[in-house]
């Protein structure tokens, strides 16, 4: 028969009252909503909605909101995050009331970002507004037109590889058009050639992928415990790998020295880091200067135009080509106006491939469809009362951007590939606040630019000489893991064009 081990009665007392502690402690934020008024899932001890996440991916946010409505709240393990879909709503959350309420984004446990910390995706208020004023002028048009023979050269680089590598077979789109992010951000960034297009096994390209190998349970173990963030700080643990890391660090530590020593100047993205570089001292008392950046600022975002410019381009190019070979009658239409515009052997001249239309169209049909990110969020740092709803100091807003691209409010058969919605004659009213790829207001994408450049060239001659089309391997429709990536790669195949 089954019996409890022997332990005297103030000892059962204690186990008792630590577990209910326990419990207490698991559950003490759940009422948060309640007070506001806002409805939402039943939250789960300690873990709160995360696994309704993870077992329906995006689908979730969807059904949350038709079900409770453009405002509900959700539970990242014991933190709440105020999810918003209310355009409106998110007019002055992310433009009006950006500077005075909703400057930052969310960060916690920073320290573990590694050299993400001092990068401008991270850093808050007064020094959020330093650097992004100091690095804003690299994405000018004339700073794109100086790197664009650069992008112009790269994509050609890549094309040449199709039919030499990967002949009438299927390719992994990511994989394929990543050395061509990278080595676009490297040599903007750093005025090298890195041609990983060619050596996918460089050093640079394996550190870059071991980089991308983020280790993200620590990140969902502070969600439910908190204060192991202060464990992970004394440890001096990082979410990503050392080795790679101070690969990059002693890299780009490198290009910088050489940029201070060679007195014949550069126009790379460094160059005007370099230039705009303050020391430390220069920030008094919390005080910060309108301009400049620190040298471990400079190194972090450098790090970021690397690493950050990589992944996400790369991931958009490869949505934007599913795309295009579920849909010939687009991609038939959009090779008709490149052909148009650069008859084969052609050049390209920056400004006829930024006035394309409809690859303009196609650009923007398809980050509605499949946005890069799906939720962005910013926190609220005072108390504010928007459409009659009271948002304490210190909530966390998020953005579910899925939700708003694919809202029957807004657009027309929203599930349906249409870049003819956006051109300018089309005749849909399209909702400002219902559609941000790259963010929206003061705290967008800063790279956006340069981003739709990069993107844009290389459409342009794949598409010249190249269709694009599904294969056996092509998975339809795609589907997500919990951290919004494809469970499965996108492959798809190229074909020679017959002109």
């Amino acid at each position: 028969m089954f019996s409890l081990p022997f332990f005297s009665a103030t000892t059962w007392t204690l186990i008792i009252l630590a577990l209910t502690l326990l419990l207490l402690y698991g559950i003490w934020p759940y009422n948060f909503f309640k007070k506001m008024g806002v409805g939402g899932p039943r939250p789960l001890p300690f873990v709160g909605t995360m696994p309704y996440s993870f077992a329906r991916g995006l689908d979730f946010p969807l059904e949350c909101n038709k079900k409770y409505g453009d405002v509900w709240g959700q539970f990242e393990g014991r933190s709440p995050v105020l999810m918003v879909a209310d355009p409106e709503m998110l007019k002055v959350i992310l433009v009006k009331e950006c500077y005075s309420t909703f400057t930052n984004r969310r960060t916690f446990a920073k320290e573990i970002f590694g050299p993400l910390q001092d990068g401008l995706t991270v850093v808050v208020d007064d020094r959020w507004k330093r650097i992004r004023s100091t690095i804003s002028p690299s994405f000018t048009s004339g700073r794109l037109r100086q790197v664009f023979p650069i992008v112009e050269r790269y994509a050609d680089r890549l094309v040449k590889t199709l039919d030499t590598e990967h002949p009438d077979q299927s390719v992994d789109v990511k994989k394929f058009v990543g050395p061509y992010s990278l080595d676009v951000m490297a040599s903007a960034s750093f005025s090298i050639d890195t041609d990983t297009t060619v050596n996918q096994d460089a050093p640079l390209t394996v550190h870059l992928r071991n980089l991308l190998k983020i280790k993200f349970w620590p990140l969902f173990v502070i969600m439910v415990l908190p204060f192991t963030s202060y464990l992970f700080r004394l440890i001096g643990f990082s979410i990503m790998n050392r080795a790679s890391v101070d690969y990059f660090y002693n890299f780009i530590k490198r290009f910088k020295h050489d940029h201070k020593e060679d007195k014949s100047g550069h126009s790379d993205f460094l160059q005007l880091m370099i230039e705009s570089e303050i020391q430390e001292s220069d920030i008094k008392d919390g005080v910060e200067p309108s301009k400049g950046l620190t040298d471990p600022e400079i190194l972090s975002q450098a790090f970021i135009f690397l690493f950050g410019g990589y992944d996400t381009t790369s991931t958009t190019l490869s949505y934007i080509l599913y795309n295009l070979a579920l849909n010939p009658d687009a991609q038939q239409t959009l090779q008709q106006e490149i052909d148009v515009h650069f008859p084969k052997d052609s050049p390209v001249s920056y400004e006829a491939l930024m006035n394309l239309e409809y690859l303009d169209n196609v650009i923007s049909e398809s980050m509605r469809l499949l946005p890069t990110a799906p939720l962005i969020d910013r926190v609220c740092k005072k108390n504010i009362k928007i459409n009659g709803l009271n948002i304490p100091e210190g909530t966390v807003v998020g953005v579910p951007l899925n939700n708003l691209h694919r809202d029957p409010r807004f657009w027309s058969s929203p599930e349906r590939f249409k870049p003819e919605r956006f051109s300018k004659d089309n005749g849909e009213d399209i909702n400002p606040y219902a559609y941000m790829p790259f963010g929206l207001g003061p705290r967008n994408c800063v790279g956006m630019r340069f981003a739709l450049m990069v993107m844009k060239m290389v459409l342009v001659r794949l598409l010249q000489d190249h269709n694009v089309e599904t294969c056996k391997d092509t998975v339809v429709p795609l589907e997500f893991n919990m951290i919004f990536q494809p469970k499965k790669p996108i492959k798809l195949m190229f074909s020679r064009r017959e002109l």
